[in-house]
């Protein structure tokens, strides 16, 4: 009856990875926005951003832990540590990321920003040492065309764009090797353990990279930081690592892809910025994608290799 009802409550969880993935990925698309808003209205730097991100949401984590009830390993610290190298890979993340935004186009940052949408499934497939099923394929090959799409209309090749495009480029990368270091780690620690600690290691990184570049920190207004803490982190990254352990990763890589969709509704509401027949196509092309891949039920966490 037990292995029963844990096989229920691991359907149940499967069910909610979807739902919970676009939520996390809806919160995370408004951090561009508020990166400009924190800059604008809170004078404060876009480092400085990441780094209340950050100190913010710390509080409510540790507070929040004893709940989840996570069990510790016989031998923790290769986990911990691996969850504080994903710390500083995130804080280094943030940083380049939310400068980048200042520097280019919100679509052409979100897009660039995510490039773990394509190297996250690479890793899932060979953690799991087996090769895309055609279904997988063709969803693969959907996303690549629909951001292909989104890019083609949004990009533009100028040289006040090429510093952010760099910077979202760098920040995509140091994204995708951050999810690799906290995967194990969230497994055996559990998504709330590994999610404190990284945030405990990425707040003071992302503080001594703000003072090295004299980013301005104390905010004149705490409106737009205590919303990306709230949004960006506590509900968006919060969920990410949450359905990591009850998603494949080839359907976390894409649901990544929702980011730049809204992202681009937020600038047309906000910004002005246009959205045109193809961004449409590029969007409906990224959704069949997640369609094609959403899973029924999927094993325990603790049992599987992502």
């Amino acid at each position: 009856m037990r292995l029963a009802a844990m096989r229920e409550s691991s359907s149940t969880a499967s069910r909610l990875a979807l739902p919970a993935l676009l939520l996390a990925n809806c919160s995370l698309a408004c951090a561009p926005w508020l990166v400009r808003l924190s800059e604008t209205q809170a004078h404060v730097g876009p480092i400085g951003s990441a780094f209340w991100r950050m100190a913010l949401s710390l509080p409510f984590l540790i507070a929040a832990r004893p709940v989840a009830r996570e069990k510790l390993p016989e031998r923790p610290f290769p986990f911990v540590a691996a969850a504080a190298f994903g710390g500083a890979l995130f804080a280094a993340q943030l940083a380049a990321w939310y400068a980048g935004i200042l520097h280019t186009r919100m679509s052409n940052a979100t897009l660039f920003g995510n490039l773990a949408a394509i190297l996250f499934p690479i890793y899932g497939f060979i953690a799991a040492r087996s090769w895309p099923r055609p279904r997988q394929w063709l969803a693969l090959g959907l996303a690549i065309a629909g951001t292909a799409i989104l890019l083609g209309r949004s990009y533009e090749l100028t040289a006040g764009n090429l510093l952010g495009d760099i910077l979202s480029i760098a920040a995509g990368i140091c994204y995708s090797l951050y999810l690799f270091a906290v995967d194990r780690a969230r497994r055996m620690l559990g998504p709330l353990t590994a999610l404190t600690i990284t945030v405990a290691a990425a707040a003071p990184a992302a503080f001594l990279i703000a003072r090295a570049f004299h980013d301005p920190i104390v905010p004149a207004d705490w409106t737009p930081v205590i919303l990306m803490a709230i949004s960006c982190q506590l509900v968006g990254q919060g969920l990410i690592l949450w359905s990591v352990g009850r998603a494949s990763a080839l359907l976390v890589g894409l649901m990544l892809l929702v980011q730049p969709i809204v992202a681009a509704c937020i600038g047309m509401a906000v910004y002005g910025e246009s959205i045109t027949l193809a961004d449409l196509v590029g969007a409906a092309g990224i959704a069949a994608a997640i369609l094609l891949v959403r899973e029924k039920a999927l094993p325990p966490a603790r049992e599987r290799v992502v």
